[in-house]
């Protein structure tokens, strides 16, 4: 079947349907088409070109024809050739798979020199029509992840560690953090205000030689038994370079100047204050309650990745099979990927129509269902980031203003903005999804969710 398309003043562009997902373009270009805008763009030449033996604005039409006439000629073509080819592409809605390539076969000999009228031949692919429909028929799990004693007992473990306090102290211990001055026994070498901790002392003895002392004693040690050889801590240790540091075994004296240690907050009012603000929560048992709705939410996260994979596992297997046009995408796929071989393309290209499968299904649905991203969606997603970063180092409560901050400046990406933009459009796509399907809501232990990935 022929379709033919005027695509401004005399150019003509025919479509021919190959099948259901192939069809050829054929672009007509005349004379009147692309003929005014070389002759503008010659004269801008002639008015520019700085050509020996001749004033500027002077030269000749006919020499500046002569040395650019061609290529503004081809650039022109090629420039009207985009137009029509993406305009009818954009102005006849046809959901094209990558993009048009010349035709391999039907394509006749382009002569700029010769040539006023030209012909162009392009392949096309075309998404298939894939019947898919959101109905109750289609039965999915949404799985609300339970937190477990383990977990709210961690995150308590978190918040007192993180609202903490440092407090001076008279005899070390082994955590404590000590400053003080360090010189080198019958030597030269000697830094002052360094830090030493004993916790991470490799050896055992040379541990115990701090352990007990008081604030104002002198410790004798050997950098190379307490770190064991290790150069890099040396030289941190004694503020010298690691060549210099891997061979020194002499002893050193540590003068303690002071003694800091780190007391973990107790679980009480204040606690309650620091981490959910002025007597939000009032008790031990609101604490944990709070504690256990926050991982629940962040737990969410897990929760919708399962939906997300069993939903277009479904829809996949509702669409059954799809007829791509294959041999146009391999086409396709090695023109515009230089390190893609024709191996590694028949490798990975089952994975990859998989992928495009799902991709068709899904723009199929975003576009029935009029799904749009706003500014304000992009910006909600960044805080969900934002919110899921900090949450996986024990950060749960973090201030509205903070969120804010970190959304903002991941906004100013472009790269960043893409993702949070698909991002938001899948998340969108879902809620869809689960408003049409019958959705049955489970809980289930955080253990139990991980072997449903086992199957």
């Amino acid at each position: 079947m022929r379709f033919v398309f005027y695509f401004r003043k005399s150019m003509k562009i025919t479509r021919k349907d190959v099948d259901a997902v192939n069809a050829v373009l054929t672009v007509e270009i005349a004379k009147a088409d692309y003929a005014e805008k070389v002759e503008k763009t010659l004269k801008d030449y002639r008015r520019k070109a700085n050509v020996p033996g001749f004033r500027p604005g002077m030269v000749p039409v006919g020499l500046v024809k002569k040395m650019y006439g061609k290529a503004v000629l081809a650039e022109e073509v090629n420039k009207t050739l985009s137009d029509a080819l993406f305009g009818y592409i954009r102005e006849n809605n046809l959901p094209v798979l990558g993009e048009p390539l010349p035709n391999e076969t039907e394509q006749k000999p382009v002569n700029f020199d010769t040539d006023e009228d030209f012909e162009f031949v392009f392949d096309i692919a075309i998404a298939p029509e894939i019947n898919i429909v959101l109905d109750k028929k289609i039965k999915l799990k949404e799985y609300e992840i339970s937190a477990d004693e383990k977990m709210i007992e961690n995150q308590i473990q978190s918040y007192k560690s993180r609202f903490g306090k440092y407090e001076q102290q008279d005899e070390v211990e082994e955590k404590d953090v000590l400053r003080g001055d360090i010189k080198e026994v019958g030597g030269d070498i000697e830094a002052k205000e360094v830090v030493v901790s004993a916790q991470h002392m490799k050896s055992a003895t040379q541990k115990k030689l701090f352990i007990g002392a008081k604030k104002g004693d002198v410790v004798k040690f050997s950098p190379n038994k307490a770190y064991k050889g290790n150069e890099t801590e040396i030289a941190a240790l004694l503020k010298i370079d690691k060549e210099k540091a891997k061979d020194l075994t002499s002893e050193f004296e540590f003068t303690i100047n002071t003694i800091t240690r780190y007391f973990e907050a107790e679980l009480n009012q204040d606690l309650f204050d620091k981490v959910y603000g002025e007597n939000a929560v009032k008790s031990e048992e609101e604490f944990c309650a709070k504690i256990e709705e926050e991982i629940k939410a962040s737990l969410k996260v897990n929760s919708d990745y399962k939906f997300a994979l069993d939903s277009k596992q479904a829809l996949l297997e509702q669409a059954g099979e799809i007829a791509f046009p294959e041999a146009f995408l391999k086409r396709w796929l090695l023109a515009t990927n230089d390190k893609m071989t024709e191996e590694t393309l028949e490798k990975d290209f089952p994975k990859m129509l998989e992928e495009l499968k799902w991709q068709v299904i899904s723009d199929k649905l975003v576009k029935e269902n009029e799904i749009k991203v706003e500014q304000n969606d992009l910006l909600e997603q960044a805080k969900k980031v934002t919110r899921s970063q900090f949450a996986q180092y024990g950060m749960m409560n973090i201030p509205e203003d903070i969120l804010d901050n970190y959304a903002s400046e991941m906004l100013k990406k472009q790269e960043s903005v893409e993702n949070l933009a698909r991002q938001a459009m899948e998340d969108k796509l879902l809620e869809v999804v689960k408003n049409a399907v019958s959705l049955k809501k489970e809980s289930i232990s955080m253990e139990d969710f991980g072997k449903l990935f086992e199957k």
